[in-house]
């Protein structure tokens, strides 16, 4: 029973295409907020950035506006109420 558990993975949270915001609490104190600046632009919690690409634990936000694409991790995204 444990071997068909094993086998069965979890969903992924978001795919290609999903509309997300990065979520202020989980990105608070995490290692990537302590190397980085600490003003950050206020778009990325506000959202919407749509995801480019998942690759591991981490996705491409491309926001809708003239600035770099960035990098994430996917447990700090959650997803745009539409």
């Amino acid at each position: 029973m444990t071997e068909q558990a094993d086998s069965i993975k979890a969903p992924k949270p978001f795919r290609k295409g999903s509309l997300v915001r990065v979520n202020r609490k989980a990105y608070q104190n995490s290692l990537e907020s302590m190397s980085s600046d600490e003003s950050l632009p206020e778009y990325i919690f506000e959202g919407p950035g749509e995801l480019l690409i998942v690759q591991g634990e981490f996705g491409q936000v491309r926001w809708r506006m003239p600035v770099p694409d960035a990098w994430f991790r996917v447990d700090q995204l959650e997803a745009w109420p539409e």
